[in-house]
């Protein structure tokens, strides 16, 4: 999600809640701890150079229960980003706690915001000789001349 979209959800929302893809519900007394942008400058497997930048958000579970926090304090923290940091309208990457910080995407359910867990991937596949498919074989037509056979001393 962009942080375009972000801002059109939170605009018409009541209340600002995340879950996990799994179900589980973010505490609603979350905090959102940072809005910044992040930029990633590194070289892949195959030798490219990338640069990647999101705007970053990170929640946290504070122990101040009655803690709420309006969508419209969110977007008067995403004007003030917007502002002191000049971030632009990027894809959103969320830090949030799990058994150490998990980034996820972010994305809407209608009702709420939803952590989707991010997967990591090797940007080079071609130079790396991995194959793009897994080869798909049908059994049925899988020849069985010149193959071993119970009894036949090959194996």
């Amino acid at each position: 999600m962009k942080l375009s979209e972000l801002k059109k959800h939170l605009s018409t929302a009541e209340a600002v809640n995340f879950e996990l893809q799994k179900g589980t519900t973010v505490p609603e007394h979350f905090h959102v701890t940072e809005v910044g942008v992040v930029t990633k400058h590194f070289i892949d497997c195959g030798g490219t150079i990338r640069n990647e930048k999101v705007a970053n958000f990170q929640l946290w579970d504070a122990n101040d229960f009655e803690h709420r926090l309006k969508p419209t304090k969110l977007l008067n923290i995403i004007k003030l980003s917007e502002e002191k940091l000049g971030m632009e309208d990027l894809e959103i990457e969320v830090e949030y706690q799990a058994e150490t910080i998990g980034k996820y995407d972010l994305d809407f359910n209608g009702k709420n915001f939803v952590l989707v867990s991010k997967q990591t991937a090797c940007l080079a596949s071609d130079s790396c000789g991995i194959p793009k498919d897994k080869l798909k074989v049908n059994l049925a037509e899988v020849s069985t001349q010149n193959s071993c056979k119970p009894g036949g001393g090959c194996c």
